[in-house]
């Protein structure tokens, strides 16, 4: 199985050398799933250059901190939302030292500054220089920041000396690169999660429908299925991959969705009601293409079934959790929701902001229940589905 599947992995590379193992990192972290991107030190490309970790990443790889082209494209605050996981490796003594102490002296450094991800080391030094006291004490202030450490090795070093200090081999890194993802435990639990937009027929070739890319639903759907769920994803039209091991059910309209829902809550634990169905569809739909006519025309709807009511009023109820997406006053309505339709959890975000509403790869939202909320910052949608996962499964076990 490839556990690192839709995990997006930023390699750092510092001097030493031990960087020639990058380009072996890279391959073995692609052969588990990842999609990799690589910064470099300086120190970094004089034992290896960064033409060879591109084209085996198949991605630009990333020098400078000042680079007037990065920064239009994907500049360190870019870099550091896309990551799921900041691997360094090697990790020399000097980045190591420069990581405790916060320093923002180059790309690499400031990046580990802006992330919400994981951070991982691969330590990679002399055995004297990682025995000494002063590598020891910003090993311990890096744990402390929750910094993960993933060796060193023991053996023979290229300046001869036998002791701690070599990076682990970049098959055992992308094995641990793979645990860093295994977060709750959901194994034998069954997820129904609904994702994308509905399309209600106006006549056959016009419809009725919304912005909602699906990319929230699906990155829950991966998260879940990560976690040892049992995941079906029911989905409107969108043009995205399903994630491994994932049953998908393909719909348009919101009364096919309701069926489909109403349909798998016999062997549901948790619903999460992802999707942005359409409120109202036309009363009837056209036969025939309808032709242009007259200046104005007019639509009769109609309301369509709400999904996540049903399924929180069901006799057999599961969890179940609801989005809001909403243009103002964000909580309020979020809560009103939350009242009304009697849902454990609902996870509000404001789509009226550009940067995180439908279509984008990046997401803030907030997680509301009867007498509390957690804020999760904007991150990728994949990073995010993570954590709203890890919240959910928290919920679920309390209750």
């Amino acid at each position: 199985m490839q556990q690192l599947t839709n995990k997006q992995i930023l390699v750092g590379v510092t001097g030493g050398i031990a960087a020639y193992k990058a380009a072996e990192l890279i391959r073995r972290l692609q052969d588990h799933g990842a999609t990799v991107r690589v910064i470099m030190t300086k120190a970094a490309q004089a034992f290896i250059t960064p033409l060879t970790l591109q084209a085996l990443s198949g991605n630009p790889v990333h020098c400078d901190l000042l680079d007037s082209e990065a920064e239009a494209a994907m500049g360190h605050i870019e870099l550091a939302r896309w990551a799921d996981l900041v691997l360094i490796a090697p990790a020399s003594a000097d980045f190591m030292a420069r990581l405790a102490t916060g320093q923002a002296d180059d790309l690499l450094a400031t990046v580990c500054l802006a992330t919400n991800a994981s951070i991982a080391i691969a330590p990679s030094m002399n055995q004297g220089m990682w025995r000494d006291q002063s590598t020891q004490q910003n090993l311990q202030t890096l744990i402390s920041k929750q910094v993960l450490v993933f060796g060193p090795g023991d053996g023979s070093q290229a300046c001869g000396d036998i002791g701690p200090g070599r990076m682990m081999e970049p098959e055992q890194l992308a094995v641990e690169a793979s645990s860093v993802f295994k977060i709750g435990s959901l194994d034998g639990v069954k997820i129904v999660i609904t994702a994308g937009p509905t399309r209600e027929a106006i006549d056959p070739v016009r419809y009725i429908s919304n912005h909602s890319s699906g990319k929230m639903g699906f990155a829950l759907a991966q998260a879940a299925m990560d976690a040892g769920a049992s995941v079906t994803l029911i989905t409107g039209p969108v043009s995205l991959q399903t994630p491994e091991r994932v049953t998908r059910i393909d719909i348009n309209s919101a009364a096919e969705m309701h069926q489909a829902v109403i349909e798998t809550l016999p062997v549901c634990d948790i619903f999460i009601g992802s999707a942005a169905v359409a409120d109202y569809r036309p009363t009837s739909i056209a036969d025939q293409k309808i032709k242009k006519s007259t200046e104005t025309m007019t639509i009769e709807l109609v309301r369509n079934p709400d999904i996540i009511a049903d399924v929180s009023n069901h006799p057999q109820r599961p969890f179940t959790i609801g989005f809001a997406a909403e243009t103002q006053d964000v909580e309020s309505y979020a809560r009103g929701k939350l009242e009304k339709k009697k849902l454990d959890l609902i996870i509000a975000n404001d789509v009226s902001n550009t940067a995180i509403g439908f279509n984008s790869d990046n997401n803030a939202v907030s997680v509301i229940w009867n007498d509390g909320k957690v804020s999760l910052p904007m991150t990728s949608k994949q990073q995010l589905g993570r954590h709203l996962i890890e919240e959910i499964c928290q919920h679920y076990r309390k209750k």
